[in-house]
């Protein structure tokens, strides 16, 4: 698809790791998968808008290899963030991240940082896993799912004292906040 193709999720600009875990989501009652035909989208089209709405486009293809790649860090990233205690997940993680490293570079502004990839098929899912350490580096007690039950996004919690529930307030919020005010006037 092209740049103009809208991104469906409901929950787009988190740090990459938990972008990647959103392209799953409920809508309507039933879970939808950007990268298995939601609203319409080929699972090339889905990983296209996908790819855009992560800065990676530029960068890599939107190809069958780059999506099997992203679905296996997806997978892990699911496990990892579900039960960081999880050893089979860390392992996973450590696979994905077995496909690229960081180069040490020197750049006309000084010191630099660039990554590499045997195969640029697996750019995607590295730097989803790496953008996981990342977040577990800084701030792992503000990597947060949704509170609303019927939701599985999930966000980083950015907020300055580091108490925010949902995915939107606007959406899952409202809808807590609705149900609260409509069990109280029931009561009466």
């Amino acid at each position: 698809m092209t740049e103009r193709t809208p991104d469906p999720r409901p929950l787009t600009g988190e740090p990459v790791c938990l972008d990647l875990l959103n392209t799953r989501w409920n809508e309507d009652g039933e879970p939808a998968d950007l990268f298995a035909g939601a609203h319409g989208l080929t699972r090339m089209e889905g990983l296209a808008v996908w790819l855009e709405s992560a800065g990676l486009a530029g960068r890599f293809r939107a190809d069958a290899a780059t999506l099997v790649h992203l679905l296996t860090a997806r997978e892990s990233l699911a496990r990892a963030v579900a039960d960081p205690a999880d050893e089979g997940a860390r392992a996973l993680i450590d696979a994905v991240l077995d496909h690229g490293r960081i180069r040490a570079t020197l750049t006309a502004e000084g010191p630099g940082e660039r990554a590499e990839f045997a195969d640029p098929a697996w750019g995607p899912a590295w730097t989803a896993a790496r953008d996981y350490l990342d977040l577990l580096t800084g701030t792992p007690g503000r990597i947060r799912k949704c509170a609303s039950e019927s939701c599985v996004l999930h966000f980083h919690d950015t907020s300055r004292n580091g108490t925010r529930r949902w995915c939107s307030m606007a959406a899952c919020g409202n809808r807590a906040k609705a149900s609260r005010h409509y069990a109280r006037t029931r009561v009466r």
